[in-house]
């Protein structure tokens, strides 16, 4: 058995490596090739390109990589003539994957998508494009399977990889106590995983951060870094600041489980805001023409994963052109003072964990994977 395993981005990279064990349960034979990153590779595939390295947002953006892109298709299309896998999986980073689930089903090839892009928050009518060229939607978030069904496309829920990973996740239990040694209060700074996103929201953590620290003496800021090269532009964008802060590299967990309240950027990381049932306020700036393009495709009430998980808005967002550093000061400074609200917060994430925070999707998605490719071999034998 041979599956072809494409991720674009740090997250679906780790999705992908814990999707690749879960399918080595269950076919330990299973030969894995595709794009991802340092985790797909670690868990055993074959990488033909660190996609990963290509995670890129909005439109000019990729239209700048389009001859890698280009190439990079023209090099899938090759291994799906040449070694025929038995399976596509695709895992979200809309765009480059709609291209290679096109050429995977020109070639005959059963295409999954799992965790599928936001199809019901951003320009529905791409969903033909999943309707035409995807064989099978394995979706993460419970209503999704619902609305891909009215719209044609066989879908099934398997629940959020995510929780498989917090479900087992190990913390750094020495630096934990380390910190908790020092006095004050710390609040988590989480400015995303991708250049850009730190680029568009640093300023506005660090003016946030500033009025905090004005009006709550004894607040101390750890900032969440994906890799050290983020670490060394977040440090030089701190320069000559008086705000009390560390800027550490890795250790996003650790920070999350300090933390007394956070301001974070929207993306997989509310998840784990949401197991963590820590308050937090949810940002994501982006530029005026940018702006005018979202006001124009998003049709989703919510950008964070927890207030669609809720059906409202249990943390406050905000999804801006404009700096948001007073309203995010305004929330952390009212959760670090009054502590019957920020409980009272608490306990309705907890809430909300205990209903969707099940481990087990990558089990149920390699699980799906597994059967169907088993019931095309069938097919096959019998025609």
């Amino acid at each position: 058995m041979r599956i072809f395993i494409s991720a674009g981005e740090p997250s679906g990279d780790l999705h992908g490596a814990n999707l690749i064990r879960a399918l080595r349960q269950r076919a330990p034979e299973a030969e894995f090739v595709g794009f991802g990153g340092d985790r797909m590779g670690t868990a055993g595939c074959r990488l033909l390109f660190p996609l990963c390295q290509l995670s890129f947002m909005w439109f000019w953006r990729i239209i700048e990589n389009i001859f890698t892109f280009l190439r990079l298709l023209f090099r899938a299309d090759r291994f799906f003539r040449d070694e025929k896998p038995d399976a596509v999986v695709l895992i979200d980073y809309p765009g480059f994957h709609w291209w290679l689930a096109r050429r995977a089903h020109a070639r005959g090839i059963p295409v999954f998508y799992f965790v599928p892009p936001q199809l019901w928050a951003w320009a529905g009518w791409r969903v033909r494009k999943m309707r035409k060229w995807v064989d099978h939607v394995l979706c993460t978030l419970p209503f999704e399977e619902e609305w891909y069904r009215q719209r044609g496309v066989a879908a099934q829920y398997v629940g959020h990889p995510y929780f498989d990973e917090l479900h087992r996740q190990k913390l750094d239990e020495d630096f934990i106590r380390q910190q908790r040694t020092r006095p004050g209060r710390i609040v988590g700074v989480l400015p995303g995983s991708r250049m850009q996103e730190i680029e568009a929201n640093l300023p506005s953590f660090i003016r946030a951060m500033q009025r905090i620290s004005a009006r709550q003496a004894d607040v101390r800021f750890l900032i969440a870094a994906f890799n050290e090269k983020h670490r060394q532009y977040i440090l030089t964008a701190l320069a000559g600041s008086s705000v009390p802060v560390e800027v550490l590299s890795g250790q996003t967990p650790e920070i999350i489980r300090l933390a007394s309240a956070c301001m974070s950027v929207s993306g997989s990381v509310g998840l784990e805001l949401l197991f963590a049932s820590l308050p937090s306020v949810v940002v994501y700036q982006v530029s005026p023409s940018d702006m005018w393009w979202v006001r124009r495709f998003k049709t989703a009430k919510w950008i964070s994963l927890v207030n669609l998980l809720a059906g409202e808005e249990l943390l406050p967002e905000y999804l801006t052109p404009v700096c948001a550093a007073e309203q995010i000061a305004n929330h952390i400074c009212r959760w670090l003072t009054d502590s019957a609200a920020r409980q009272e917060l608490q306990d309705r994430l907890r809430e909300l964990r205990e209903r969707v925070g099940r481990p087990g999707a990558c089990a149920e998605a390699a699980e799906a994977v597994v059967a169907a490719i088993a019931s095309e071999k069938a097919k096959a034998a019998a025609a």
